[in-house]
């Protein structure tokens, strides 16, 4: 089920996972409670969520996840109920229609959904991935790390804390993460972690050095967004070293810096919600890379 292990200094994973995914659907396994699970496969034109999002609903309906409210999660809703009586796994095409009053640029597009039932007498062929879910890599568990965490798990994010400080790389600090890795030192930034199409990259280390490490080794793997916090000082600083080592301007213009919306922040809690708010707009589809 994708659950996390304990950790030490070595760089693999410390424990704990998100109830909402992991954890229900190991209750309901080992209760032997058939349950259904809708993924978003594709999208055309504007839906509330993307390619990834999903949902996971009980046989009396109760619902885990979303796939993006309004109409399109209420339909999904119905064919979900109606796949507990057919137990007939497939992909459904869905048009999300507009509320009264809303323009086309809100609503109007399309949804693929594929709808799976499991049957939980037979666990070893429940084959859904988490991993499709927007991730985030947070590296720098200082104050802003600290800030910024819970935020991008309340948004849906999936979030793992990296940090080459175990004092500040833990679960007291970082009790809901859904990962929390302790490596030896950022220029091994990426210890066993892999990256997709999914994966969003926020580095905040405590310094220069650290957010230069980690952005020349991110530069070279797939992910759909990088954010790097600094002065702009710093960030040509940086940019001017990575020219030199032979990164052209394409690679540097996806780093998002100074990283987050410019809504004037100052706090570690401000910089946080702008963080948030840039990595929301990218994942919808606005972001301006």
């Amino acid at each position: 089920y994708n659950i996390l292990v304990n950790s030490n200094r070595t760089g693999r994973l410390e424990g704990g996972v998100n109830m909402s995914k992991i954890y229900v659907v190991k209750d309901l396994i080992e209760r032997k409670e058939d349950f259904v699970i809708a993924k978003i496969v594709d999208t055309e034109g504007t839906t509330p969520r993307k390619k990834g999002a999903w949902l996971l609903m009980t046989q009396d309906g109760i619902k885990y996840g979303t796939v993006g409210g309004g109409s399109l999660e209420a339909e999904v809703g119905k064919v979900c109920l109606e796949t507990f009586r057919t137990k007939d796994s497939k992909v459904h095409h869905f048009q999300v229609s507009c509320a009264p009053g809303q323009g086309a640029d809100l609503c109007g597009g399309s949804a693929d959904v594929s709808i799976e039932y499991i049957d939980t007498k037979k666990p070893d062929s429940f084959a859904f991935d988490f991993d499709t879910e927007t991730k985030a890599f947070i590296f720098g568990a200082g104050h802003v790390g600290k800030a910024v965490e819970p935020i991008l798990r309340s948004v849906n994010f999936t979030t793992t804390v990296i940090d080459d400080r175990a004092e500040f790389a833990n679960r007291e600090s970082f009790p809901e993460a859904d990962g929390i890795v302790v490596i030896g030192s950022f220029k091994d930034a990426w210890q066993g972690m892999e990256t997709d199409e999914n994966s969003y990259v926020v580095i905040v280390t405590r310094g220069h050095s650290g957010d230069y490490d980690v952005l020349k080794q991110t530069l070279s793997r797939e992910t759909a967004y990088i954010g790097m916090m600094g002065s702009r000082k710093k960030v040509a600083e940086i940019f001017r070293v990575l020219r030199e080592e032979g990164f052209s301007q394409e690679d540097l213009d996806r780093v998002y810096t100074p990283i987050g919306t410019n809504i004037f922040a100052e706090t570690p809690e401000e910089i946080a919600v702008s963080i948030a708010g840039e990595m929301i707009m990218v994942r919808a589809g606005h972001g301006e890379r």
